[in-house]
């Protein structure tokens, strides 16, 4: 989601700096444009590397031979860890 929101305010912004031909005296519209299209590209950015961060996956297996009935008995544990981002 972050990465659609980020490319709709690229786009917004990039209407405002160079397709509007429109002058209000209270603000600036090339530069609030200029200031959408950083915000874009800084949450498409940030929403890529969130997107493709790493995921470490933990397998244990253990086999061990039964006491009583001399079978094989095999045990196998699977656990995923995300990276933690402390805060962020």
């Amino acid at each position: 989601m972050s990465i659609g929101f980020g490319i709709f305010l690229l786009v917004v912004g990039a209407v405002m700096v160079f397709a509007l031909n429109v002058s209000v005296e209270w603000m600036d519209i090339e530069l609030v444009g200029y200031i959408l299209m950083a915000a874009g590209a800084v949450i498409t950015i940030l929403g890529i590397v969130l997107l493709t961060r790493k995921r470490s996956t933990l397998t244990t297996t253990r086999s061990a031979i039964d006491p009583a009935s001399g079978e094989q008995v095999t045990s196998q544990k699977s656990s995923v860890d995300d990276i933690q981002t402390n805060g962020l």
